[in-house]
Order: C-alpha cells, then sequence, then structure tokens
C-alpha cells in the first residue's frame, strides 16, 4: 500500500496516478442536509465493520479502499450516491443503476437517510468491498 507524501491517501500501486487536494470529508458534506450527513455516517460505520478501510476524499466523492478504491460516495444536494465494482451484474431492488466498465460492472445505490442503509444494502456493498480484496 502506497500512501501519497502529499495528500496522504493510501493506494495499491506505488506513485499511482492521481489528483491531489486538500478537500476533506467534512468539507464534501458541509451544506448537506442532515438526513445525507447522518446516512453517510451509517454507511461508514457499517463499512468499517468490514475489516481494513481507510475513507479519503477527492474532488466530489469520498472514497473508500481496502486494497483498492472500492466504494465511492458522491454526496449530492439530497441524497448519496454510492458506487462499487463487482465482477458480475448484481441484482436487487436497491440498485440505482447497473452497467459495465472494463471487465466490472458498477453498480449505483442511492440513498436519502441512515434508514436506508438496511441489510441488503451493507451486503451489496461487502460484495464492492470483497471483490477489491481479490485485486
Amino acid at each position: 500500500m502506497w500512501i501519497c507524501p502529499k495528500c496522504s491517501r493510501r493506494f495499491a500501486n506505488d506513485n499511482q496516478s492521481h489528483y491531489c487536494t486538500d478537500i476533506t470529508v467534512d468539507d464534501l458534506l458541509e451544506g448537506k442536509p442532515e438526513n445525507g450527513i447522518l446516512a453517510f455516517d451509517q454507511v461508514l460505520l457499517s463499512v468499517y465493520e468490514f475489516g481494513d478501510v481507510d475513507v479519503g476524499a477527492s474532488v466530489n466523492t469520498a472514497i473508500f479502499t481496502n486494497k483498492k478504491a472500492f466504494l465511492i460516495v458522491r454526496p449530492m444536494s439530497k441524497i448519496l450516491d454510492l458506487k462499487f465494482y463487482y465482477d458480475e451484474p448484481l441484482k436487487s431492488g436497491k440498485l440505482h443503476k447497473v452497467g459495465k466498465m472494463g471487465k466490472k460492472f458498477y453498480h449505483h445505490i442511492r440513498i436519502s437517510n441512515e434508514e436506508e442503509v438496511d441489510d441488503e444494502v451493507v451486503q451489496l456493498l461487502k460484495k464492492g468491498y470483497d471483490q477489491g480484496m481479490k485485486s
């Protein structure tokens, strides 16, 4: 695991190409509705239970990493968009959008409050975590 000396983000590969920023997760959540912040906190607590997880911020997203990025959370005006990758397309009523990117499939879940981070959502996110650990 390589840590960028400028922005302190963790990456799977030494000197991995990325955009350094001094934005924090708190900056991303600033001005967002309380229910969105609580939803983010619930995602954070749930994902930390998976094991080794690091969270950093990029321009518009919070990036959750283990061996590599496995979850990208984009705080929007009223919702959080959760994006993860998996080897195959998954089926769930919780999925907002599924598509193919390279050899993997991306999956989007949209939530607007902490109650929506239920067992099914957590199990879907765990699949993304497990996928990241394989790489």
